[in-house]
């Protein structure tokens, strides 16, 4: 048990593409001495993978069948969350322009969307988890103790994922924005699992405000909710 936070709790934390889900969740959960799972990279993984095997996106069994078979596992490691498919470190190949167009319409699949799910409650099934995604609050831990909607204007989230991606020939700021609102226009509007905010998610728009400021507010609100818990189980 950890004696600094002894109440584990699980902490959902969703919102859409470039609002710094990743970043915060895995400095909270540094920060609680939490497990950070990055439900995203899961599915970027599925769709490396797809697209490596040459099996068309629009496949719905072939996809179904991938993801049922498919052994995806987060570990720790010192510049962030390695992420290995079937062993393989894939960490590196999940994050291009081509993974990241297409990683929507996989996350679509209903059997996908089902065992990526499963998976991700085997993970926060002891507590003390720190997960973010797009439908955690919704839908993977509908029960979380903490949850919330991180968020961003579109043109922040582009400039992020721009600088993120760094100097591309052809890549301009306009294209990215474009991408994220398309990206944002698939999430919410699919059938299974939509991106939405829970009822009972805190909603926090990190529009220019720093990425510690919003770690330092979710910590305080982690520990709130662990210590009103502890509080009534006493």
């Amino acid at each position: 048990m950890n004696e600094r936070y002894p109440h584990r709790i699980n902490i959902a934390i969703d919102g859409p593409a470039g609002a710094g889900k990743s970043t915060v969740a895995r400095l909270v959960a540094s920060e609680l001495q939490y497990v950070y799972v990055d439900t995203g990279a899961m599915y970027r993984a599925v769709t490396f993978v797809a697209q490596s095997r040459g099996l068309r996106l629009d496949d719905e069994d072939g996809l179904a069948s991938l993801a049922s078979g498919l052994d995806i596992s987060l570990l720790p490691g010192e510049g962030g969350q390695i992420v290995l498919a079937d062993g393989k470190d894939v960490t590196g190949l999940i994050r291009t322009r081509e993974v990241t167009a297409s990683v929507s319409l996989v996350s679509a699949n209903a059997a996908v969307r089902t065992r990526m799910s499963e998976l991700q409650r085997l993970m926060a099934a002891a507590k003390g988890v720190v997960m973010d995604g797009r439908d955690i609050g919704t839908h993977v831990l509908p029960d979380a103790e903490l949850k919330v909607f991180l968020t961003a204007s579109p043109r922040e989230r582009a400039t992020r994922r721009f600088l993120e991606l760094g100097e591309k020939p052809g890549l301009t700021l306009d294209q990215l924005e474009e991408e994220i609102a398309l990206r944002d226009r698939m999430d919410s509007e699919r059938d299974i699992a939509p991106l939405r905010q829970a009822a009972d998610a805190l909603l926090i728009d990190s529009t220019g405000r720093s990425i510690a400021e919003i770690v330092d507010e979710i910590v305080s609100l982690g520990l709130k909710a662990a210590q009103a818990i502890a509080a009534r189980e006493n």
